[in-house]
């Protein structure tokens, strides 16, 4: 089968497209032939090591993806595609059923074919939603669902979401109006419309205003992206206000801190939890029309590279998906 693959941590341009030897389904495991799967910052992050985030998460990283070279060879974590067999012990599913969900820690989706335990967060796709789309969801959902559930939202509560035109961004938007929050969407110019589009109350436009001087206060602040700080953000915070961390060691200490002392707390939910429970609430949510993902460009597996390079501009609204085959439409 094709797959993406690299040998060494650095640039885009260690990755390239190989023949590999495809995987066989074990008694509990599922074969997926993919259609669609997604470049995340979690796959950028891996294929360097870490390296934007300092020596010490470049060290920690290299832990656990390898020390001198990749352990996984194949990246990618979002699919979405069609069962084509199934071990001996899986009664869930089928061949030829269409599927979607996120190999989180395995990695392994850049490939024409993936095996996923029947137990792993995997589901059937969506009624009436794409390849290209259902590949666009878990991933950040997961993480911002993860995050969100930590901050009590509910009817009344008030949250701002920084970043909330990327992967988690937009996923935390319309999760926080699922749970009734009133919320408060930060991002730039051109995402100002399909923010608000989504059912974020109202839209800072972080190109012409700073958020953290007009005087207003939330309950929460969801920093989706991983560019603000606590510091900043403490004064827009109200008392007992919580700060929600998606990246940055210095927010694993500021969380064990801020446990014991003063009145507004840093949260780090850390290791990320991927489960099916998860996966199945998101596929509920989309068929009763409460959650849609965002795609912002979809390239070929063979333009990997070039799909990567755009992600790290930081600059993608939503998802960037990677279809194979060409994908398919239902």
């Amino acid at each position: 089968m094709r797959a993406v693959v690299y040998d060494r941590y650095g640039p885009p341009d260690v990755l390239r497209l190989e023949d590999v030897e495809q995987p066989v389904p074990k008694e509990d495991e599922v074969l997926v032939k993919i259609h669609a799967t997604t470049v995340t910052r979690s796959d950028c992050a891996t294929r360097e090591a870490n390296r934007r985030g300092g020596l010490a998460l470049t060290l920690i990283s290299r832990v656990f993806s390898g020390i001198s070279r990749p352990r996984q060879r194949i990246l990618g974590s979002e699919l979405a595609g069609e069962v084509e067999a199934v071990g001996a012990a899986v009664s869930e599913f089928a061949a030829g059923d269409h599927v979607f969900g996120v190999s989180a820690w395995n990695f392994g989706a850049h490939a024409e074919f993936i095996c996923m335990r029947e137990s792993a967060p995997l589901a059937h796709k969506p009624t009436g939603m794409s390849f290209e789309e259902a590949a666009a969801v878990c991933d950040g959902a997961i993480l911002a669902l993860m995050c969100l559930r930590r901050a009590d939202l509910r009817k009344g509560r008030r949250i701002l979401i920084y970043g909330a035109s990327g992967s988690i961004g937009i996923a935390g938007v319309q999760l926080a109006k699922y749970f009734e929050a009133d919320v408060t969407a930060v991002c730039n110019t051109k995402n100002i419309e399909i923010v608000r589009s989504l059912g974020a109350d109202k839209v800072v436009d972080y190109t012409q205003e700073d958020f953290t001087k007009n005087g207003q206060t939330y309950d929460v602040i969801f920093d989706a992206v991983g560019k603000h700080s606590f510091g900043r953000c403490r004064g827009s915070l109200s008392r007992g206000g919580i700060y929600l961390a998606t990246d940055g060691l210095q927010n694993l200490i500021l969380a064990l801190w801020t446990w014991r002392i003063g009145d507004k707390k840093v949260i780090f939910p850390i290791p990320p939890r991927y489960t099916k429970k998860d996966v199945l609430f998101l596929k509920e949510l989309i068929e009763a029309g409460q959650y849609r993902a965002v795609i912002d460009r979809c390239y070929p597996l063979e333009d990997v590279v070039e799909a990567t390079r755009y992600v790290e501009t930081e600059q993608k609204t939503g998802n960037v998906v990677l279809t194979i085959d060409g994908g398919r439409a239902q």
